[in-house]
């Protein structure tokens, strides 16, 4: 089976369809599958319900495809850091499932482990839990939380082989691997491709059983979601060095 397609777009073009629900991996600006949500966006596809952490941040990532308005409804932990995720939501225009962090990456691993549902403590007596079935284990009320399966699952690797085994790199390990396995279809985005072999089999995060697409894209974007510094503690020594 060849995996590698030629570009992000042939990658989606006959996977991609109206009212879909996506899974995204990615992390603020890290891990962020960019080329492919690009090409998601040229499609045209519309009414997606879009399971990822957040919604990336001004001009970057799932921001886009909130601009031109193919996001019906979003599953999403964190609405911070994106001005237009956020009036969508508080003017009515966008749904959104807010969903507790660890709970969001348990859904979409219950999902890919094709758990149907799960019962957890997180978010009992809250806004969370109205309208969820709640039971009691050893006198402590939980909250069943269901699994997410999405028709298309688009991820973002650093390494990955022509068989679709792929490697996450530092913070961009977060809800990627996770993702991969939650897509009845899963895409991935990939910085340094190579042949079956080269990779370390101990260091693989996802086999490639769970990836059906691969598309190379060698020079993604490296963008810097809040940039911190701090002050030197003697400048003028530091300025004479």
């Amino acid at each position: 089976m060849d995996k590698v397609f030629g570009s992000a777009q042939a990658a989606l073009q006959d996977i991609v369809r109206d009212g879909q629900t996506l899974a995204v991996g990615g992390f603020g600006l890290c891990g962020v599958p960019e080329a492919l949500i690009l090409a998601l966006r040229d499609t045209g596809v519309k009414e997606l319900t879009v399971a990822s952490n957040n919604a990336g941040a001004d001009g970057f990532a799932l921001w886009e495809l909130l601009q031109t308005r193919q996001i019906r409804k979003m599953i999403s932990s964190y609405v911070g850091e994106n001005a237009e995720f956020a009036r969508q939501y508080l003017a009515g225009e966008l749904e959104l499932e807010f969903t507790p962090q660890g709970t969001l990456a348990e859904r979409l691993r219950a999902g890919g482990a094709g758990i149907p549902g799960f019962y957890t403590k997180t978010g009992v007596g809250t806004l969370i839990a109205e309208g969820k079935e709640h039971h009691d284990f050893g006198g402590v009320a939980y909250i069943l939380e269901l699994g997410i399966v999405a028709d298309v699952a688009l991820v973002k690797a650093w390494k990955g082989d022509t068989a679709g085994n792929l490697i996450y790199r530092k913070t961009a390990r977060n809800f990627n691997p996770l993702v991969a396995t939650a897509g009845r279809v899963t895409v991935a985005e990939v910085e340094h491709l190579v042949e079956v072999g080269e990779l370390d089999p101990d260091q693989v995060h996802t086999p490639g059983i769970y990836v059906q697409r691969l598309v190379h894209n060698p020079s993604p974007r490296k963008l810097v979601e809040h940039r911190t510094v701090r002050a030197s503690a003697n400048p003028g020594q530091e300025a004479q060095a």
